[in-house]
Parts: C-alpha cells; sequence; structure tokens
C-alpha cells in the first residue's frame, strides 16, 4: 500500500519535531523497545494495549513452533525472517505466484523498470527502509522545491506565484497537525481537514489583498490534492485524526532505482529458510476452543496445522471476508476493521522519446520533479468534473535510473472511473490510446510540446489497477475519514489481534502510527508482531530460552 507525499514542499512542511509531545512518537517509542511479555503487560504502558497473549505457549525447546504467515509482502517477509531468527518453523501461504504484494515491479516499453505498488521511502530519520535502499545500492531521489502548477485555465504560474500559494497550503497543513494532535478529544468527528482550510485561509488571504478571492481560490484547489496523499478526497479527511497522518521526520525520497533489490534482500531469509506454499489462497483460519493449534483451509482443498497464525492480508481484503475466521473475530476488532477506511490511490506512467519538458523553453521554464494541474476546465469532454493532475516526472532522477516518463498519481472517484473504462478494453493497444488521450490535455501543456513532434508521441504507458485486484484488497492502505470516533483505538485493536486464540495481525494497518500506511509501516508491523510471538515462548534472537 503507497502512501505518497506528492506536493513540491513537503520536506518542508509535512513533519513536525515535538517527540516528547506527539502521541505518534510516544507510540512509537512504545512499540520499538524489546519488551517481555510481561512489560508489555505493565501498568507503565497506560494509554497503550495490553500486548501480552493470553494462549498458553509451550516452553519446551525440543518442540519448534510452526507458524504460518498469510500473505508474503513486507509484512509476511519480515515477520517470518525474524521468525525463523528465534528458532521457528514457518510457512508462508502467498495467493499470488510471486513475492512481494503490492511491491511489485513491471517494465514499460521502453525497457525501464518501474514500482507498481509503493514508490517513496517516507521519511529519512531512523527508517530501516533506508537503510535497506543503502545496503542494495538502491538510487533514491528528490527534487528542489520549486512549484510548478497550472491553473484552471491551463496558464502555467509563475514560480514566485505558486510558491506562495503552496507555502500557504502546507502552512495551514502544519498547523492542522497540530490542532488534531492537541484538540483530539474536543474535536467532532464529522469536522474534516478541509473544514479547516475553510476556517483558516481566509484569515492567511485577508480580504484588503488584491485579487483575494482568485488567491483563496487557488490554495482551496491546490489543498485538494492531498486527496493524492491519502488515496480519498480532502472532504473525507478526518480532522480528529488528522494526526494520524504524520509521518517519520526527514525528506521523503522517491525510490529511483525501484524497491526490487529491497524486496529480494527482505525475503531472502524466506526464501532460503522457510516453506512458501505460492497461489495458495486461504479461504479459513479455525480455531477451537479445546486445541491449542490452528486449521487453516485453502481454496485448493488442503488442511494444514499450525501453533499460530499471522493474518497479514490488506485492510480492504479483512473488510470483504469476514467470513474467512472461525470462530468469528471479536465484536471489537471487527469494529476497528471496518471502521477504518480504504483508499484508492492509482498510478498511470506514461513514456516518451526524450524528456521534452526539461528543456527551457520560450520563457525559460522547464518542469523537473512535481507539476499539478489544478481544477481543469479546458478538457470538458473528458474531465467535466475537473479532476486535479499531478505527475512526478522521472527523466531528472540520477541518470543510471531516469526515463523520460510521466508518472500520474489519481485518486477517489477519478481512480473508479479511469480504472473501469481501461477495463472495458480488450488490447493494450486500446488501452494505450485511451491512456494517452485522456491524459493529454495536461501533459500537452508542458514546456515544449509540440503535437507534431516525434519526441512529444507517447511510447508506452502501464496504469495500476489495484480497485479491480481481491488480494489487494480492491483498494491501496488504510486512512483515516470524517465519522471514525476511536482511530487510534482501531489501530491498537487491529496491532493487538487476537493471541489468545494464536491469531496474530500484521501489515500497513497495524503499523506504529509514525508510519501508517507506508513500506515502513509494513516491514515494522511483521517485525513487531514476530518479536511478540517469540516472546510468548520464550525465546531470544537465538532461538534460545528467555528467563521471564
Amino acid at each position: 500500500m503507497p502512501r505518497n507525499f506528492l506536493f513540491v514542499t513537503s520536506t518542508t512542511y509535512s513533519c513536525t519535531s515535538h517527540r516528547s509531545t506527539s502521541r505518534i512518537w510516544q507510540d512509537l517509542k512504545s512499540c520499538r523497545l524489546h519488551h517481555s511479555v510481561v512489560e508489555l503487560n505493565s501498568d507503565s504502558m497506560s494509554g497503550h494495549l495490553s500486548l501480552a497473549p493470553r494462549k498458553c505457549r509451550s516452553r519446551d525447546f525440543s518442540h519448534r513452533p510452526h507458524v504460518a504467515i498469510v500473505g508474503a509482502g513486507l509484512a509476511g517477509l519480515r515477520c517470518a525472517d525474524v521468525l525463523l531468527q528465534r528458532g521457528f518453523i514457518v510457512t508462508l501461504l502467498e495467493a499470488r505466484n510471486r513475492l512481494g504484494g503490492r511491491v511489485h515491479q513491471e517494465k514499460l516499453p521502453c525497457g525501464h523498470l518501474i514500482d507498481v505498488g509503493p514508490n517513496w521511502i517516507h521519511g529519512t530519520n531512523d527508517n530501516p527502509i533506508l537503510d535497506l535502499a543503502k545496503q542494495t545500492d538502491t538510487v533514491v531521489g528528490t527534487w528542489d522545491d520549486k512549484a510548478d502548477v497550472f491553473d484552471q485555465s491551463g496558464r502555467l504560474l509563475d514560480v514566485p506565484e505558486a510558491e506562495t500559494h503552496s507555502t500557504i497550503m502546507w502552512n495551514v497543513v502544519q498547523d492542522a497537525f497540530r490542532h488534531s494532535n492537541k484538540n483530539c478529544a474536543t474535536i467532532s468527528p464529522d469536522e474534516s481537514l478541509w473544514d479547516f482550510f475553510q476556517r483558516e485561509v481566509p484569515g492567511r488571504i485577508p480580504s484588503t489583498q488584491p485579487d483575494f478571492e482568485k488567491k483563496r481560490e487557488v490554495v482551496f484547489q491546490m489543498a485538494e490534492m492531498w486527496g493524492a496523499f491519502v488515496g480519498s478526497p480532502i472532504r473525507n479527511q478526518s480532522l480528529k485524526f488528522f494526526w494520524l497522518e504524520e509521518c517519520i521526520e526527514g525528506e521523503n525520497l522517491f525510490c529511483a532505482g525501484t524497491y526490487q533489490k529491497i524486496l529480494q534482500l527482505i525475503a531472502k531469509p524466506a526464501v532460503d529458510s522457510a516453506n512458501i506454499k505460492y497461489s495458495t489462497k486461504v479461504n479459513k483460519v479455525k480455531a477451537t476452543a479445546d486445541d491449542n493449534k490452528l486449521t487453516v483451509l485453502t481454496d485448493s482443498g488442503e488442511t494444514l496445522e499450525f501453533d499460530e497464525v499471522v493474518m497479514t492480508a490488506p485492510l480492504g481484503w479483512l473488510k470483504r471476508h469476514p467470513e474467512a475466521f472461525s470462530p468469528p473475530l471479536t465484536t471489537r476488532l471487527t469494529k476497528a476493521i471496518n471502521s477504518i477506511s480504504y483508499g484508492c490511490l492509482e498510478k498511470v506512467y506514461i513514456s516518451f522519446p526524450r524528456a521534452f519538458w526539461t528543456v527551457p523553453d520560450a520563457r525559460d521554464r522547464t518542469i523537473q520533479g512535481f507539476c499539478q494541474w489544478i481544477a481543469p476546465k479546458y478538457a470538458p469532454q473528458s474531465n467535466p468534473k475537473g479532476w486535479h493532475q499531478e505527475i512526478v516526472e522521472l527523466a531528472s532522477l540520477h541518470p543510471s535510473v531516469s526515463h523520460p516518463t510521466l508518472l500520474f498519481y489519481i485518486y477517489g472517484d477519478q481512480s473508479r472511473y479511469l480504472t473501469d473504462e481501461v477495463a472495458k478494453l480488450l488490447t493494450k493497444e486500446k488501452k494505450d490510446a485511451f491512456l494517452y488521450d485522456w491524459f493529454r490535455p495536461y501533459y500537452s501543456r508542458l514546456p515544449n510540446y509540440d503535437e507534431f513532434s516525434s519526441d512529444c508521441q507517447p511510447t508506452g504507458c502501464f496504469s495500476t489497477d489495484w480497485l479491480h485486484d481481491e488480494l489487494a484488497g480492491n483498494g491501496s492502505y488504510g486512512n483515516f475519514q470524517v465519522g471514525l470516533e476511536e482511530g487510534d483505538k482501531d489501530i491498537e485493536t487491529m496491532r493487538e489481534g487476537l493471541p489468545d486464540r494464536g491469531l496474530w495481525m500484521a501489515g500497513e494497518h497495524t503499523a506504529p502510527f509514525v508510519a501508517l500506511g507506508t513500506a515502513t509501516g509494513a516491514y515494522w508491523s511483521g517485525e513487531l508482531v514476530a518479536r511478540r510471538i517469540a516472546d510468548a515462548y520464550g525465546r531470544d534472537k537465538s532461538g534460545a530460552p528467555v528467563a521471564h
């Protein structure tokens, strides 16, 4: 489940530095400390879940407990690694015919590899994914803070004008984080981030300014692009739980070399030492009151038995398959799963023979990094609702990984419309032609575009379709929407799982608050649940017994 900081000034305004007071940092510290089972159940954990399992685990070290991990994405693979280090037998049950889940790559017609899932490494401070990128020599990239924005008439705003509006927008976002963190208990569940913008922007662009109405409108339009971060419109973003959208401190880096080598390194311990059953879809996980074992039923008719089961299926899948658990999940856990929303972020890559937009035009303008087309009114036939458009262009990355490609991020109703329309077309040629035509009103406004130049004719494209992917939960990743009443407790409830039954949960939706909805969060969640299981059996990193 990819979460993307798409605004050009995100490294400046996205994260606050208040670790001593912010609940997300208190939560991260709590999660990352290697507590024993007793410590996790202590009164000192006030405000956090009791993570101590109640199922009676054997401390007979002549017996190697057998753990099933449902799903071989980042959470499942990291969980397998930690359990294998501690002497467990691990079986990965993966419904796809490959590892990685939503971390996956495809090749464009031009031969360049692209990420279908996450593109970003969110935050550089103590981020294990960044450490893995360095270890694998994976190239990462970032861009300067230049704001390139086309207004609703298709005019490319002057850089100072665009940056002025962008700065106001990000200052409001920053203040919304602070307001949410400080006042969560008293903010109405019905309040949205959009409501906060409606209150704040008039004070930042007073009516005494020339053209104040037009300036406010531009800021509001830019604010709506927040939807590309959470995969859902800003009007749906909960203000009460906006603090849960904060991220790890530091820069947000584009994984220019793709996640391929990072995934291979994370997967290596499982590939070497675990039992991996590909193309194995789990239909039901059964626990019985008189037996400490769990039974897993697969779509091929297999009946498998394990000591513990770790469920890493995406949140969207859990929402759609309550029947997969017997006995049913508890009322509180079911409520938590159904309360957290699931986004619909999609991507469209379009490649060209040359990156014509990086060459200075007559105005000495180039596009490098991010670019936005806000509320376009110049494509009334294809885009009558004026859906915003946003790209990251990939030509200005490091020369070893750069290529003349535009990466469009889409979300909400636009995602649903485009994925549905593309799915109706029967051939790759027709799908590509549809996407070229649909996005032409936007890329044709980039500097140096010439409809008669071969350099400006697309050579290939790729579009994601997570919305029609059942194994991805028919969406992208969790987010926090208007109406949510106990968002933090819902996450903690899913994070706890049902250890008394031997049923544990991992995935981006169970991550430490600071990494929810990210690849880092998925990785951490697998590590944390594996450590809890190891603690339950009294096994340290070497697999040896631990005194409690």
